[in-house]
């Protein structure tokens, strides 16, 4: 591993405690040009890892708090009239940075939410009929209360599958959760973490976690595993070719992270459990814990 990141992982690590497996996944989204969710209750510690994220791979980012009254010219930017150029003037919204902390973004409108689509996919937004390209590299944090929280809107399926992965943080274990009320205050800790990389060679870093080697093997058995989700008759429907995508970029992140040059079957099931949540339905009339589906789907495939 680069030893740029083994700084970032380490500085990550020191500032969100008991935590390493899910610093991990967050790296390797990130290194994977895929968006990013942090779903889970009020108080663990989402916004901040997002914060850390932003901060430590020194990029420029901007902070969304979403609410119910938000709309989509608070996200994206909107055309205003001056008067002393009789011109309308576009004004850039806080899209326009490397990295969006959407925070809590499940309780906006569904309305809102969309103002995000085109940007997580293309790299660009259309307002006033002008197509405006967004810096590099870009990134959506988004952090999400559970469901059935009041207040909070289901996110359309369409953006759930425009993020990579899908991270729970939980409640820290007994000597984490005691190191962080005897140590000092995380925001105070977050004000002064400096900058382990800059954009430049972060993209750097991306190029060459997705150069990492990809033998016919081992495409073979992610193609089982996205087979094997399309056929299972629990599902509504199967994980999408984007998924396929993801899985396999996210999983050369995962082995670049390894200090590997070449993806194994452990790569692909190290990050399947992140990925697949959050894409896939249940039949209609089947309740089923979404956190087991990853583990049905490896259990129905064979390692080649």
């Amino acid at each position: 591993m680069h030893p740029a990141l083994l700084r970032a992982l380490d500085q990550l690590n020191h500032l969100v405690l008991g935590k390493e497996n899910q610093v991990q996944l967050c790296l390797a989204c990130l290194l994977a040009r895929g968006h990013l969710l942090i779903e889970d209750v009020p108080g663990v510690g989402k916004t901040t890892l997002a914060h850390a994220l932003a901060r430590t791979l020194g990029l420029d980012f901007h902070r969304i708090q979403f609410t119910s009254d938000l709309l989509p010219a608070d996200i994206l930017g909107a055309a205003i009239y001056d008067r002393e150029s009789a011109k309308f003037s576009f004004h850039p919204g806080p899209i326009f940075a490397q990295v969006i902390l959407a925070d809590e973004i499940n309780r906006a409108s569904p309305k809102a939410q969309s103002a995000l689509l085109e940007a997580m996919e293309e790299g660009q937004v259309s307002i006033e009929g002008e197509t405006r390209p967004l810096p590099t590299p870009f990134f959506v944090l988004a952090t999400q209360n559970p469901g059935d929280q009041v207040g909070a809107f289901p996110l359309p399926e369409s953006q759930l599958d425009r993020f990579l992965l899908r991270i729970r943080l939980g409640f820290p274990d007994h000597a984490a959760e005691r190191a962080l009320l005897r140590g000092q205050d995380r925001r105070e800790l977050l004000a002064n973490l400096p900058a382990v990389l800059d954009p430049a060679r972060f993209m750097q870093l991306q190029q060459t976690a997705l150069a990492v080697s990809v033998s016919d093997a081992l495409l073979d058995y992610l193609q089982a595993l996205l087979a094997a989700s399309r056929t299972d008759a629990r599902f509504a429907a199967g994980l999408s070719p984007r998924a396929g995508l993801g899985l396999l970029h996210a999983a050369q992140a995962w082995a670049y992270l390894q200090g590997r040059t070449f993806v194994q079957p452990e790569d692909v099931q190290a990050v399947l459990p992140a990925l697949v949540p959050h894409r896939l339905f249940p039949t209609v009339g089947l309740a089923a814990p979404a956190d087991d589906w990853a583990a049905r789907i490896l259990l129905a495939v064979a390692i080649p």
